[in-house]
């Protein structure tokens, strides 16, 4: 048996209509002042006021930053720290999507130990204790909630930065699925692609280990069978409580495996092509399976003997080729363009490319060893 530390550090409440209980888990907090961190569009949503007046209704003083963005960076943390500052917070709540989460502890990270965001870029690097969170996502994709990791890009140089710590953790997860059902189809389509990714890359990583699996393996039979149904029923809550439950898990998987090769050559992709995060993934992962398939076929078709070939999954016949293909019909389905090609990335660029992604520190957990040849390689399949 593989050697592990699991420490479980979020509670998980998960349930229709459970942000109105939102102001009760602060209570439990201890928390009288609570900040909470949003994007306009969940404003615009109704979300945040229905999260803030389940505060109120608990007696709790809230303040609102909606100034995050997708894709935050150091600038709409400042911004949020000094909204922050203002209102001196007993508790941060991140409400919304993954920008949402992630921006909420990239303020905790200066609100509490001060400095750059630029100083916390890698692990334990906090040396004071941080306030208390409550994360409230909104979509189905990320999995921040359960993450000890806030994804947070400078500004300048538009390198996205890990910056983890254990006391960045969430201290409760508030699974409501009815808020997922306002997102638009596309992001219903790139955070769900994005899940799935995550399901499937820390299955294989090589530090997984029997925890990590165990969320792998149940988030990848909740999304890869619900994933289809909300885009072909965004008002199914059934559905949509399984696309949430199964990114939570796939988010805790990732606290526990981390990712793969897939991220590595995502992230440039969205940071100097302007590619949508889950667009990038969707276009990369079947190259990814391929290639890990080539000597970790075994493990791939675990999760294939898993699912049995029902429910729309691949046969466990059709291996590493079938969930490649099946991963491919996903993105088809959800309106995903299938090449680099028709990104509009020129093809002189892929070089460049692939040599930022070698210095991506999911890539270094890939099963199969990655560098600028092999990730130039996938890029050009994918192209």
């Amino acid at each position: 048996m593989i050697p592990f530390d699991y420490q479980p550090r979020t509670r998980i409440v998960f349930g229709p209509d459970k942000v109105d209980a939102l102001g009760d888990l602060a209570g439990e907090l201890g928390a009288r002042r609570a900040l909470v961190i949003s994007d306009p569009g969940i404003v615009g949503a109704g979300h945040a006021a229905r999260g803030i007046a389940a505060l109120a209704r608990a007696g709790i003083e809230a303040a609102l930053f909606d100034g995050v963005a997708e894709n935050p960076t150091t600038e709409h943390v400042e911004a949020g720290l000094a909204v922050a500052r203002r209102h001196d917070p007993e508790v941060l709540i991140g409400l919304g999507g993954g920008s949402s989460m992630d921006c909420a502890k990239g303020i905790n990270f200066l609100y509490t130990n001060g400095g750059r965001m630029q100083d916390y870029w890698g692990t334990g690097k906090a040396t004071r204790p941080m306030l208390p969170m409550i994360a409230v996502p909104t979509t189905s994709g990320t999995g921040s909630e359960t993450q000890s990791f806030a994804l947070i890009s400078d500004a300048e140089t538009h390198v996205k930065m890990a910056c983890g710590d254990k006391k960045a953790s969430f201290r409760v997860a508030l699974l409501d699925p009815t808020l997922t059902v306002s997102q638009p189809q596309r992001v219903t389509a790139l955070t769900g692609i994005d899940a799935i990714a995550h399901a499937l890359e820390t299955y294989v990583t090589r530090v997984r280990n029997p925890v990590s699996l165990a969320f792998s393996r149940e988030a990848w039979l909740l999304l890869g069978e619900n994933f289809g149904r909300v885009l072909a029923d965004p008002a199914d809550i059934g559905a949509r409580s399984g696309m949430q439950l199964g990114a939570c898990f796939a988010g805790l998987a990732i606290e526990n495996s981390m990712l793969g090769a897939t991220h590595a050559l995502a992230n440039p992709l969205t940071s100097r092509c302007q590619i949508p995060h889950g667009q990038a993934i969707g276009l990369m992962l079947p190259h990814v399976i391929r290639f890990n398939g080539a000597e970790y076929a075994g493990w791939y078709q675990d999760l294939l003997e898993g699912t049995g070939g029902a429910n729309g999954f691949p046969s466990p016949e059709s291996g590493c080729e079938g969930l490649a293909r099946f991963i491919g019909s996903l993105a088809h389905r959800a309106g995903l363009p299938a090449r680099l090609s028709e990104c509009g990335v020129p093809e002189e660029k892929l070089p460049a490319l692939a040599e930022e992604a070698a210095t991506q520190w999911t890539g270094t957990f890939n099963p199969r060893p990655v560098g600028p040849a092999e990730l130039l390689e996938l890029y050009r399949a994918a192209y």
